[in-house]
C-alpha cells in the first residue's frame, strides 16, 4: 500500500502527517518521542515501502482542517481515518472521537465508555498508542482528580489544546505557566 507523508506547520510546532489511500494513519508532532516507532508500525501494518513525501486529498484535507481548528473555526474533523492498532486500541480511540469539543473525560470514564470499566490502565495505554494526535483527541483525557496526565506531544501542548477548546472554562491546570 502506498503511503504519503508531509509536514504541516501548526502554532504548536510542525506535525508529520501520513496517509494511505483509505485515510490518515499518523499525525504527530515532529521530534516527539516514539514517532519513528509509530511510523514503523504504520508501515508494517500497511505492508508497503516507507512513506514518500507528497500530497493527497487526505493530506490536503488534514492540513486545511488543522488550520481551521487552530484558528477556532473547526470543532470536529471530517478527514477520513485509517486507524492502525489492535481491536482494543481502535475501540478506545473510537471512544476518544466521541468526546465533544471543549470537554474532557477521565481514563476511567473512557474505559466505561468502551464497556470495560476495569480496563482503566489499558485505556490509558491505548491512548498512549494513539497515532493520530488532535484529530483523535487523546488530549481530552485527564486524570480522575482533574490533573493533566501524559500526552505524547508534551503537557504544555496538551494544556494549550485544552485552552484552545475551552477558553472560557479554563481550570487551574490551564492557568499554570507553560
Amino acid at each position: 500500500m502506498h503511503l504519503l507523508s508531509r509536514h504541516i506547520p501548526t502554532p504548536l510546532g510542525d506535525m508529520l502527517a501520513v496517509a494511505s489511500p483509505q485515510g490518515l494513519c499518523l499525525l504527530e508532532f515532529v521530534g516527539q518521542q516514539g514517532v519513528e516507532r509509530e511510523l514503523a508500525q504504520v508501515q508494517v501494518a500497511r505492508g508497503g515501502p516507507p512513506p514518500q513525501p507528497g500530497t493527497s486529498a487526505v493530506l490536503e484535507q488534514t492540513a486545511q482542517e488543522l488550520g481551521e481548528y487552530f484558528a477556532g473555526q473547526r470543532q470536529r474533523f471530517g478527514v477520513p481515518l485509517d486507524l492502525v492498532g489492535t481491536p482494543f486500541q481502535c475501540r478506545a480511540w473510537q471512544a476518544l472521537l466521541a468526546i465533544p469539543f471543549g470537554q474532557t473525560r477521565s481514563y476511567a470514564e473512557q474505559a466505561r465508555a468502551i464497556g470495560q470499566p476495569t480496563a482503566t490502565r489499558a485505556a490509558a495505554a491505548a491512548n498512549g498508542s494513539n497515532k493520530i494526535s488532535i484529530v483523535v483527541p487523546c488530549h481530552r483525557v485527564i486524570g480522575s482528580d482533574g490533573s493533566l496526565t501524559g500526552f505524547g506531544g508534551g503537557l504544555p501542548r496538551k494544556r494549550a489544546l485544552l485552552a484552545l477548546e475551552n477558553p472560557a472554562g479554563q481550570r487551574d491546570w490551564l492557568l499554570e505557566s507553560q
